[in-house]
């Protein structure tokens, strides 16, 4: 795998020695377990080939995750929350909800311009961990529930906006990693989800053209700690 992006590099994989010896191991197994996804792909991935990478054992592994699942599950956590509260952390001085949510919508599709390896890899663990998809869809949900508030969106249904959301970011991810999408299609892809929660033409493009914010410098994320229920993406 290339490096992942300056911002988020230290925060996904640098193992500090203050952590407590069981976490270390656990961030170890969990970055053996994306570089063999990486390799061979989530369903081909076996429980052997992490322990190998990791230079561990089989019931090392098993001492951390009961099954292959549970470690899809923490990698998606891993790698989706990370990015998320990178993202949550650099809005935490804006108070619009459109302007956040284009923020969120612009940073995913930045990733996939910076890293398509790193965002192809996200797109497939949270394919085979939908439980963990549903979980960080949270952070989206209170900037959508902010500009209903504030008036900026309005929409039949929040569920509805959700898959709207979701699905347009993670198909402009794709398209994006694989050479598909033209120059500034994170901001065109931000203004047309403002437009599909409701904003005007010339108001949704004003919005998802802003500079985005810059990432602030932030501590090792601890990888077992699951995300709180209202983050923003």
């Amino acid at each position: 795998m290339p490096p992942l992006p300056a911002p988020l590099a230290d925060s996904m994989t640098n193992l500090t020695p203050r952590l407590p010896k069981r976490e270390r191991t656990r961030l170890q197994l969990i970055d053996a377990a994306i570089q063999v996804f990486s390799a061979r792909g989530v369903m081909a991935a076996t429980i052997q080939e992490i322990a190998n990478v990791a230079g561990m054992t089989t019931g090392t592994v098993y001492n951390h995750f009961s099954t292959k699942d549970e470690v899809v599950q923490q990698v998606a956590l891993w790698l989706g929350d990370t990015l998320c509260r990178r993202i949550a952390d650099s809005q935490a001085n804006i108070s619009e909800g459109a302007e956040r949510m284009a923020i969120g919508n612009r940073r995913y599709v930045w990733l996939a311009e910076q890293s398509p390896q790193w965002a192809l890899l996200l797109l497939d663990v949270l394919a085979a961990a939908p439980k963990v998809l549903m979980q960080l869809r949270d952070y989206a949900l209170v900037d959508l529930q902010l500009g209903i508030a504030q008036g900026s969106f309005t929409v039949a249904s929040e569920a509805a906006a959700m898959d709207l959301i979701s699905g347009t970011v993670t198909q402009a991810m794709i398209s994006v990693a694989l050479g598909l999408a033209p120059a500034n299609h994170g901001s065109a892809i931000a203004t047309l989800v403002l437009r599909g929660l409701g904003m005007a033409y010339d108001e949704a493009m004003e919005v998802a053209s802003r500079p985005l914010p810059g990432f602030a410098d932030m501590p090792v994320a601890v990888v077992s700690r699951a995300p709180r229920g209202a983050h923003h993406k």
